[in-house]
């Protein structure tokens, strides 16, 4: 069998395991990871990469950032504050994803996601109400959000730098002309019909994330150095091309300045690092890499899009990118699917002369549609455990928010990408 053939089988069998959840989404990643070694697709170094990967070394940091705002009782008193302007569970989902959608717009949606997943479980804490209904409209409003501008996603400059090949470019908030129209019908769509396909579920209480808990012995000092030391980081990740520091960098800085200064003890900090988002995450980057290397993303996309035959319809094609890039998305990294189909966008547009705007915009939109499974992006698999999610309650919430998305898209991307202009 070929390298393609057996890494399309491994995704076929994750897929499987995924929805199916007999054995732990952990466990599924890394027999997929050590299998694609076994079976010689994968040498063991590319297999295991995705370990330290800069998103990995993000969400450890960031777990102690958040374990640090938590174990001082500082997510709380947040919670406090926003609970007292938003009375309702649905005015505290609009809240959330109003503030996160416009931070991801200029921030990391994954480092937006990863500051702001404390503050929420605090949120719910205060408010009585079921952190599994607040944590999936956060990190899908950091996904929408990051269509708000060229920074909002490394997707977006893949795009921008094979754009910049041809000739052409995007503005800085180019992608807002659709982003944002997606950010506000999603907002409405969970306000008026999506929070009831949110799922009612408690917490692992393998979490760090604990809600009962007395803050009244922490010291005030504390709960400040732990709020300063938040907003630093996320000051450091606004102007991370500034200063030339990277994200996860950032993240580690500020990891270790809450242990050095003794706001959370290494103990601590070592506990509220979920191990499992770490090896669901790590273990799933192996299939990304094999589906890039082995070429067999590339047969997907290039059979699907063969079907269209020589001269397809403009309207159909941008349909179909869309489509595909919404799918691949879900079980590749958005970034991954985004670099994968940029080139035979860019091909199939100059092909038909047409203009490679409007196939690239649908492809980079439906790129960042992942809110089917928790493992399209890395904000999805951060929230697992402390929302208690299965593969399912993705796909349940995910799936009608994708539609909506794809509606949206459909209507706009004709109007201001013309093919034939």
């Amino acid at each position: 069998m070929s390298p393609a053939t057996i890494t399309l089988l491994f995704l076929l069998f994750a897929v499987v395991m995924f929805v199916w959840e007999k054995i732990p989404l952990g466990v599924t990643s890394m027999i997929v990871c050590v299998g694609l070694v076994i079976t010689g697709v994968l040498d063991w170094k590319t297999a295991f990469s995705g370990f330290i990967d800069s998103n990995v070394i993000l969400f450890v940091a960031m777990f102690i950032v958040g374990g640090a705002l938590f174990e001082t009782g500082m997510a709380n008193k947040i919670g406090g504050v926003v609970t007292h302007f938003a009375k309702t569970e649905r005015q505290l989902i609009i809240a959330i994803m109003v503030i996160v959608g416009l931070m991801s717009g200029v921030l990391s949606n994954t480092g937006t996601a990863a500051v702001l997943i404390p503050v929420v479980i605090g949120i719910a804490a205060k408010s009585g109400y079921s952190r599994s209904r607040l944590l999936m409209p956060l990190v899908f409003a950091a996904a929408m959000g990051g269509n708000l501008s060229l920074i909002g996603a490394p997707g977006n400059l893949i795009a921008q730098s094979a754009m910049g090949e041809i000739g052409l470019s995007f503005g800085f908030f180019e992608y807002a002309k659709v982003g944002l129209p997606i950010l506000i019908a999603g907002i409405l769509y969970f306000a008026f019909i999506g929070y009831k396909f949110l799922p009612e579920k408690q917490g692992s209480t393998e979490s760090s994330y604990d809600e009962q808990k007395d803050f009244s012995n922490v010291p005030k000092w504390k709960q400040m150095m732990s709020l300063i030391i938040l907003i630093l980081t996320l000051l450091g990740m606004i102007f991370e091309d500034k200063i030339g520091i990277k994200l996860c960098v950032i993240g580690c800085v500020g990891a270790l300045a809450l242990i050095i200064t003794g706001v959370i003890s290494e103990k601590n900090a070592l506990k509220s690092i979920d191990l499992k988002t770490i090896f669901l995450f790590g273990g799933t980057l192996s299939l990304a890499a094999a589906l890039q290397e082995t070429g067999a993303g590339e047969e997907i996309a290039t059979a699907v899009i063969g079907i269209l035959g020589k001269n397809p319809s403009p309207y159909v094609l941008t349909f179909v990118v869309f489509m595909l890039c919404c799918v691949l998305t879900n079980f590749m990294s958005n970034t991954a699917t985004t670099a994968l189909l940029v080139p035979i966008c860019v091909s199939i547009a100059t092909e038909i002369g047409a203009d490679p705007s409007a196939v690239l915009m649908a492809c980079v939109i439906g790129g960042s549609c992942a809110y089917a499974t928790p493992i399209g992006m890395p904000a999805n698999t951060m929230v697992i455990t402390a929302g208690g999610y299965t593969f399912k309650d993705y796909a349940k919430a995910g799936i009608p928010l994708i539609v909506v998305a794809t509606i949206v898209s459909m209507v706009l991307l004709p109007i201001f990408y013309p093919f034939f202009p």
